[in-house]
């Protein structure tokens, strides 16, 4: 796999379903913010790189297209990438796959500012940020 994807993985347990059997729609935010985190434990350096600059990865829209039911036991996969780099935001494409088959349970894209936690304003993607993050784009 492309070392610009991280990959996540979880099991649908019972606290995760609905009164119909399946995950719930708002149960896949969680598991689509542990895929964004283990995105960043996968990349401790550009974690750090912002962090050390004050900068904060901040979602500002999340669009989730739910494709079929998971239910208890299955294992999910999150893969979690870069896949677009504007020069003010930024867009990560998600996929959430049951294991067993491969079949794409959810997607999703989530468009991100990074704020200046000074100013608390979003700021330009530019100089070494930029080239940092460029490296990862996955389109």
């Amino acid at each position: 796999m492309d070392s610009r994807i991280s990959r996540s993985t979880l099991r649908v347990r019972g606290y995760h379903l609905d009164g119909y059997g399946h995950v719930n729609n708002a149960r896949y935010l969680e598991f689509l913010e542990e895929g964004r985190w283990a995105y960043f434990d996968d990349r401790p350096g550009l974690a750090a790189f912002l962090q050390k600059r004050d900068v904060a990865f901040v979602a500002v829209n999340l669009n989730i297209d739910y494709r079929r039911a998971a239910v208890a036991g299955d294992d999910l996969e999150v893969l979690t990438r870069l896949a677009e780099l504007g020069s003010r935001r930024a867009r990560m494409h998600q996929e959430v796959c049951r294991v067993r088959d491969g079949k794409t349970v959810a997607s999703a894209d989530i468009t991100f500012v990074l704020l200046d936690v000074a100013t608390n304003r979003a700021t330009e993607i530019d100089g070494e940020i930029r080239k940092a993050m460029a490296a990862l784009v996955l389109p």
